[in-house]
């Protein structure tokens, strides 16, 4: 089981705004903050679902090439929401929510480009009720 994941941003302001507006339709926010002077160099901010961080963002080189990161959503609602949201905050389309069959029958999702090109998605796994 992973415990968490993150990745660099070039931005690390921009970064903290996109993620906060993309990722509160699933619940997540920013739980833990450090600055460098706190760690001898690293800034970051921890987001997630209270009580404990396990999506990093840090300020540093973008990974090259980007990487992909999938998030659950609870619905369909909450992809749509999460698409919406990233969109708004200036990240950029990279597929719009819908069924993805390919994958499974249930599989429903969004994909999204952070401000670093990283391509950030919120899938639902469940049939729609």
């Amino acid at each position: 089981m992973i415990d968490h994941t993150g990745v660099s941003v070039s931005d690390f302001a921009k970064s903290k705004a996109f993620y906060q507006a993309a990722l509160a339709p699933l619940g997540y926010r920013v739980l833990m903050e450090l600055t460098a002077e706190q760690t001898g160099g690293f800034q970051g901010a921890g987001f997630g679902v209270p009580p404990k961080p396990d999506f990093w963002i840090g300020r540093g080189p973008p990974q090259h090439p980007p990487i992909h990161i999938a998030f659950r959503a609870a619905s369909r609602a909450e992809v749509d929401a999460f698409y919406q949201s990233a969109i708004g905050a200036g990240g950029a389309d990279n597929g719009r929510p819908g069924l993805r069959p390919h994958y499974h029958a249930n599989y429903y999702g969004a994909f999204v480009r952070d401000p670093d090109g990283n391509n950030i998605e919120a899938v639902c796994h469940e049939p729609r009720k």
